[in-house]
């Protein structure tokens, strides 16, 4: 049976089954050099918007596949160009895919040990010098898509339509799809009939895979505090009004909007990820900042978190006797926040389909919805307009992982500095099954 004859799943499954083993054997070759690929950009990693020499490369290799590509394609809300790659490659008539790969590191210092560890370090936005790691994967993503072109171009009797392949930019600042968007995305390279994406998993073994079908990771909501006191002496608090008292009792109280406000069949977190205040152990400072980030699944949800910060900031100040006119500012910030990002259910069936036909229904799972968030399913467009669906990869030593499994352990994750991903089976599974779920997708 050929793939572009397939009527039903079942009949779907069994050719993507009889596929999976010459791709296979046009994967394995290319496995040695996607790991040094792979090991280049996770010793190179570059901060969100500042990813020009990882764009250079996904751009050079994909011209090499005779993808038709630009560059610098995305324009950030303070008119900064971005460095985002759109490559196609046009093959007969057929639907039109798009996939995603982000390209961006986090400022985290490594601690893997391992020989091509980042030793990168660079100034955030505040200025500050940090460190630089790939301890999200991100170098995962970019080297199997880099994988996936090369067998899509390879093996164009397999599939019709056209392929378009998207590099983003600053997806760790929920910017980088608002910037590809803005800069007319798909006016300037068509709009696709459906969009796709992986993202590497440190909760599954390499050779794996998971897929969600609705809801795949949560919407975040970015929220700034500012808790106004009345500064002096440390020796002195009766003359002031303690800012960092405040900000003690605002944060132990803000976990109450998800235990006593939040519905709990309705998921929701609420964390503080930062606070600053104060220049002397001496001195009761004017103010303390601190910077929220929130999950949720529902717009409901949502509301009632932002709700219940405004309150409990409102009412931490009342209680402290604060003034009227240094009443706190609390700042939700748009332009970092996101809705949740979900799978349309139909198309997470197709994939499903061809994730199983390659891999084996025992290597594929059914994932449970994701508290982190991302900004990929903004290319799905508002209300949903464009299916989209993000799968997940295993990443994990399989080894290690079953060992730490048994002993009741969990393997360092995502956002860690120990995060370490086994290069060649998760980037040989990635490529087997995004190639996959591509020729499958990519039918008359």
């Amino acid at each position: 049976m050929k793939i572009a004859s397939c009527l039903s799943l079942l009949g779907c499954a069994l050719a993507s089954a009889a596929w999976a083993a010459p791709l296979g054997a046009l994967v394995d070759p290319d496995v040695p050099s996607l790991v040094a690929t792979y090991q280049d950009l996770h010793a190179h990693p570059e901060l969100s918007m500042h990813e020009e020499r990882t764009a250079a490369l996904l751009a050079t290799e994909l011209r090499k596949l005779g993808y038709a590509v630009t560059e610098r394609v995305g324009r950030y809300l303070d008119g900064t160009q971005a460095y985002g790659v759109v490559a196609i490659l046009e093959n007969g008539p057929g639907p039109r895919l798009a996939i995603r790969a982000d390209l961006d590191a986090l400022p985290v210092t490594e601690d893997t040990g391992l020989p091509y560890a980042s030793q990168v370090r660079a100034k955030n936005a505040a200025g500050q010098e940090v460190g630089v790691m790939h301890a999200c994967g991100h170098d995962v993503h970019v080297t199997t898509m880099i994988g996936t072109a090369r067998v899509l171009a390879a093996t164009r009797s397999k599939w019709h339509g056209t392929l378009m392949l998207i590099g983003q930019p600053a997806e760790e600042t929920a910017a980088g799809s608002i910037a590809m968007l803005a800069d007319r995305l798909y006016e300037r390279f068509g709009r696709p009939d459906m969009v796709i994406g992986l993202h590497d998993s440190a909760t599954r073994a390499a050779g794996t895979v998971g897929v969600a079908a609705g809801a795949a990771a949560a919407g975040m909501t970015a929220i700034d505090v500012t808790l106004r006191g009345i500064g002096g002496h440390g020796a002195e608090p009766q003359n002031g009004k303690d800012p960092v008292v405040m900000a003690g009792e605002f944060i132990m109280q803000l976990q109450t909007i998800v235990s006593r406000q939040e519905n709990p069949r309705d998921p929701a977190v609420v964390t503080v990820g930062t606070i600053h205040g104060g220049t002397k152990r001496n001195i009761i400072p004017d103010e303390v900042r601190l910077e929220l980030t929130t999950r949720a699944f529902s717009d409901k949800a949502i509301a009632i978190i932002v709700d219940g910060v405004r309150r409990t900031a409102a009412g931490v100040a009342l209680a402290a006797g604060v003034p009227e006119d240094r009443a706190p500012i609390v700042n939700v910030l748009t332009h970092e926040s996101l809705p949740p990002t979900y799978n349309d259910p139909a198309l997470s069936g197709r994939v499903h389909t061809a994730l199983v036909g390659a891999l084996g229904a025992a290597n594929v799972f059914d994932e449970e919805p994701a508290m982190f968030s991302e900004d990929f399913g903004l290319f799905g467009l508002a209300g949903h307009q464009i299916p989209t669906v993000l799968f997940f990869l295993g990443a994990n030593d399989p080894d290690k992982f079953a060992a730490a499994k048994a002993a009741g352990q969990r393997m360092p994750g995502l956002h860690t500095s120990r995060f370490q991903p086994l290069p060649a089976p998760t980037l040989r599974t990635g490529v087997l099954a995004m190639a996959s779920v591509a020729t499958a997708l990519l039918q008359r």
